[in-house]
């Protein structure tokens, strides 16, 4: 048995919805798949692994990964704390959280008989900002999704996540290298480290090599 065993990391993946009314929902788009491989290659490390994950992710295949699934946002912050109140000692925060979220559920089934229904958002809490409020020594690895950027673009968007956030290391990708297929991203440390690296398993491999570096 590996040594790993006793450091539990969590994995937050997939992603999260906002109810309109008792059956509609606004979400974003994540398929959990980076998340996953990234708790599986944990696993495969001996790590104790805590996956929370949202309605339709992409789970991990090993056993003895707890699974916590969660639709909201509000379920996903109060999820979070638990397990880090529960001693983790690193997050890996894949998931897709909501920024918006509508100002008020109607408890009830809106009828379609309007040609128009306006629907006010608000912003929901910054997750990942709270993460070292909760527990300022965990090792955490945050992520940037951007569109068009390119490298020094993304670059300068994961400053700002580093400064707000306090991530020791953040994962700045592109949607459109999303969308077609070829998942590029820039892995960099707080400590000015920097690597580029391609493909889901290959970025999760990476994220697994910057956690044990610290923590093992």
């Amino acid at each position: 048995m590996k040594k790993n065993n006793l450091i539990k990391v969590v994995v937050t993946s997939g992603p999260t919805r906002a109810y309109i009314d008792s059956i509609r929902y606004i979400s974003n788009y994540s398929t959990g798949r980076l998340g996953s491989l990234t708790a599986d290659k944990l696993a495969g490390e001996g790590f104790k692994v805590s996956f929370i994950y949202g309605k339709g992710s992409l789970l991990p295949k090993s056993r003895g990964i707890k699974l916590i699934e969660i639709e909201t946002v509000a379920e996903l912050l109060k999820a979070l704390k638990a397990e880090l109140r529960s001693g983790a000692r690193a997050v890996v925060h894949a998931m897709a959280v909501l920024d918006y979220e509508p100002e008020k559920t109607i408890k009830r089934k809106v009828k379609s008989d309007k040609k128009f229904w306006a629907v006010k958002l608000k912003r929901t809490p910054k997750v990942i900002n709270e993460v070292k409020k909760v527990s300022p020594g965990v090792l955490l690895v945050g992520f940037k999704l951007e569109h068009g950027k390119g490298e020094a673009g993304l670059r300068k968007a994961a400053e700002g996540l580093f400064k707000k956030s306090g991530a020791d290391f953040v994962v700045a990708n592109d949607y459109g290298h999303i969308k077609m297929g070829q998942h590029k991203a820039i892995v960099l440390g707080g400590d000015g480290s920097r690597v580029s690296v391609s493909g889901k398993e290959n970025i999760a491999e990476t994220i697994v090599d910057c956690i044990k570096e610290r923590l093992c």
